[in-house]
């Protein structure tokens, strides 16, 4: 190991007992799933949002961010 990764990790690390990094590996593993939901929610509100346009219906985003047609 390099001294500049040991300083690296010891910057990130250092002063945490087994469980915080534990914790904290599992909140990063939560937050990309999180984002994963997040960026495949708002790909499938796109293709809706398209699909919408392409039938000739008009679509308008409601005030919960849900996109209503009429």
């Amino acid at each position: 190991m390099s001294s500049a990764s040991f300083y690296k990790w010891r910057a990130k690390y250092g002063g945490m007992d087994a469980s915080m990094i534990a914790e904290m590996k599992a909140l990063i593993e939560e937050n990309k799933r999180l984002k994963r939901m997040y960026a495949d929610s708002q790909m499938e509100c796109e293709i809706i949002k398209e699909a919408m346009t392409k039938s000739g219906k008009a679509c308008l985003p409601k005030g919960d961010g849900r996109v209503g047609c009429k």
